[in-house]
């Protein structure tokens, strides 16, 4: 598995959990210096992308791009795929379709997220679960026609009301023909530590349901700060991703603390226990 750590150039993301919020060239530089592989990059639009300056930074130094998030459409506009306003559908649609295009220019994959919504009441979360079928079958069609994944992250319940666990989201796209579409699992460690029973073992049963299944993980710890400074059994999680077979990203999308680079080093760290033996 490779280590990932999370670049914010959203300002008004400036409290939210990224790692470095101090613009591209620093938080590259960072990245470098700690050590890990490639960086996250949560950015204001497919338009505001920094694509030649990310283009001249990757190719000086041995970094990657792992993935790409569009959680500003909703952060910024308010844009949902599950909105039940056609217009507003297709903007955010559009939204998450332009940051797909970019990121596959540095062949990463696209995130899903918060752009997913939420239902406005119980009454309505069927319909709404329609909605965002719907749009995971058209983003992710486009993903794979630009030679990419997208990536479909389950929110735990105090940020949607649509799929919460990873299994749910699981089933949600199996059910839809989604994972054949292009559509993979973003398992977010945070998320699954406040809805799932048991981590390690939900892991253990995506792997049984599909070996493609889980395509990117937010290495986060129980409170949401750097793996190692909560109370997630790091060791069994890493078992588990071990033998599902997961091979990718370990990217860590956290809070800056008790600073940005004691968030960086912790990281590193909690992941080379694991890599270097």
């Amino acid at each position: 598995m490779k280590s990932a750590i999370t670049v914010c150039l959203v300002p008004e993301a400036a409290r939210g959990p990224f790692v470095f919020h101090d613009g591209l060239t620093s938080g590259c530089q960072h990245a470098a210096d700690a050590g890990f592989n490639a960086i996250e990059i949560f950015p204001p639009s497919a338009s505001e992308f920094p694509t030649q300056q990310l283009h001249s930074i990757l190719q000086q130094s041995p970094l990657d791009l792992a993935a790409v998030g569009t959680g500003a459409g909703w952060l910024k506009e308010r844009l949902s795929l599950t909105d039940t306003d056609a217009d507003r559908r297709r903007q955010a649609i559009q939204f998450v379709a332009e940051i797909i295009e970019i990121a596959a220019e540095f062949n990463a994959p696209a995130i899903i997220g918060s752009m997913q919504g939420q239902a406005s009441d119980i009454t309505h979360r069927t319909e709404s679960l329609d909605l965002l079928a719907e749009a995971l079958c058209t983003l992710g069609d486009h993903a794979q026609r630009h030679g990419q994944v997208l990536l479909y992250e389950a929110l735990n319940r105090y940020e949607t009301n649509l799929l919460n666990t990873q299994e749910d989201a699981a089933n949600f796209l199996i059910k839809h023909s989604l994972v054949g579409n292009g559509v993979r699992l973003l398992c977010d460690l945070f998320h699954m530590n406040i809805e799932e029973q048991n981590v390690p073992e939900t892991i253990t049963r995506l792997g049984n349901l599909s070996s493609d299944l889980i395509g990117h993980v937010h290495w986060a710890d129980s409170n949401r700060r750097a793996m190692g400074l909560g109370h997630t059994d790091s060791n069994a999680i890493y078992r588990a991703l071990n033998a599902a077979g997961y091979d990718k990203y370990l990217a860590a999308e956290v809070f800056p603390l008790p600073s940005p680079t004691e968030a960086a080093s912790q990281t590193i760290l909690s992941i080379e226990a694991f890599t270097s033996s």
